[in-house]
């Protein structure tokens, strides 16, 4: 089932991307946007248990988790979860291969791919600060169709630390 793309193979999540998306959260647990998702567990334990239950789902369409390739190397993965009218996204790419296109040729192809499986509907959230992850979206005909207020972590008093989440909906 991999997709290969002009530069990129794109295929389900499997046992041996443990190390490869361990990386990628610890890459994105460093950076400024970490604080606009919920934290990403890297303890070899708990992210031995999650690629499992990702790699499970390799020949289901409730959850399909891919991970993107250049070459041999994992640079990021997309995941893409039934819901009630369609599928909810989610993307993490390491920071090294940001702003060079990848993210984009990946959901293109997987676009095409999911529509061939007769799926029209696809959803996103981000935060409206996460300017780069806003701009992808858009980009890829994504559109803006609401905002709510989220938080995923509290300061040290235990306040809640409050952004504006964006809800993003394509119809393919």
């Amino acid at each position: 089932m991999p997709i290969k793309t002009e530069r990129l193979i794109i295929r389900r999540v499997s046992e041996n991307d443990r190390e490869s998306i361990k990386n990628i959260w610890e890459d994105f647990n460093s950076s400024e946007f970490s604080k606009y998702d919920m934290p990403h567990s890297t303890k070899d334990e708990e992210v031995a248990e999650r690629i499992s239950r990702w790699a499970k789902t390799a020949e289901g369409t409730e959850h399909m988790f891919f991970a993107v390739c250049l070459g041999e190397t994992v640079i990021g993965y997309i995941a893409f979860n039934k819901r009630e009218n369609g599928y909810e996204t989610g993307y993490c790419f390491h920071s090294a291969f940001h702003g060079k296109g990848f993210a984009k040729e990946s959901f293109a192809a997987l676009f095409e791919y999911l529509s061939s499986l007769g799926i029209k509907k696809i959803t996103a959230g981000t935060a409206l600060e996460n300017k780069p992850s806003v701009a992808l979206l858009k980009s890829l005909g994504f559109e803006l169709i609401g905002t709510e207020k989220v938080s995923f972590y509290k300061d040290s008093a235990g306040n809640d630390i409050v952004f504006e989440g964006g809800n993003f909906e394509l119809n393919m």
